[in-house]
């Protein structure tokens, strides 16, 4: 997986294109790549912004003035200008973009008790078994990151050190006709490696011999084909 480290990242946008949405007076979205999305956004949008611009009413004392580039994006958001490109730093809205992709995210590494379940059946199927055997999500997740397709969406420095992150996984179970670039899915690459750990566990710990597995310990050497 690549990092999308949103402290390091400047999002480059159209400036053509972020002006039609803003005057398009309807809900619209930036996403990483600096592309402009309109509703309905799909599963694979990772989003670092979503909102409306709708325009002041003009008076006599509020002349209809148009708002800056920042002040419809809003503080939290750093803006530059540059020709017929807006540059965008986003790391100061990190929560609010949280909220925004969560719900499409594989997994959330954003809170201090770190990943929890993954939002595929499948794959937390496998997190779920896994756990009997003392495997935990952190070790899943960075097998994940090191070999799988897809972004990590994260704010991440080194001093004082800080991390927090979503992970989109592009490849959840892997279709050789729809995708080249990794040779197996996240799915594969899980249940491989789980069942190989286990398999070595019952095969070297005497509490995991087969006959002093507990009722959810046989469930999941079941679920790995181990018995």
């Amino acid at each position: 997986m690549k990092k999308f480290n949103l402290f390091k990242e400047i999002i480059v946008v159209n400036k053509a294109s972020l002006l039609g949405a803003i005057n398009a007076s309807k809900s619209y979205a930036i996403d990483i790549y600096g592309e402009i999305k309109y509703e309905p956004f799909k599963e694979s949008d990772i989003l670092i912004y979503q909102g409306n611009h709708i325009p002041h009413t003009a008076s006599t004392l509020l002349p209809n003035v148009k708002p800056s580039l920042e002040a419809v994006l809003g503080k939290n958001y750093q803006v530059v200008e540059d020709d017929d490109r807006v540059l965008i730093k986003a790391f100061s809205n990190w929560q609010e973009i949280i909220k925004l992709n969560a719900h499409r995210a594989s997994y959330d590494d954003t809170t201090g008790d770190g990943v929890a379940e993954f939002s595929n059946k499948e794959l937390e199927d496998i997190g779920w078994h896994a756990t009997e055997f003392n495997i935990n999500y952190r070790v899943l997740v960075e097998l994940l990151e090191e070999r799988c397709e897809g972004i990590l969406l994260c704010i991440e420095q080194e001093e004082p050190y800080q991390f927090s992150g979503l992970g989109f996984l592009s490849d959840i179970a892997h279709v050789p006709e729809q995708s080249d670039k990794c040779p197996r899915g996240a799915k594969e690459v899980l249940y491989e490696y789980c069942q190989n750990e286990i398999k070595k566990l019952m095969a070297e710990d005497e509490d995991y011999k087969k006959e002093n597995l507990t009722d959810d310990e046989l469930e999941g050497a079941e679920f790995f084909k181990l018995i």
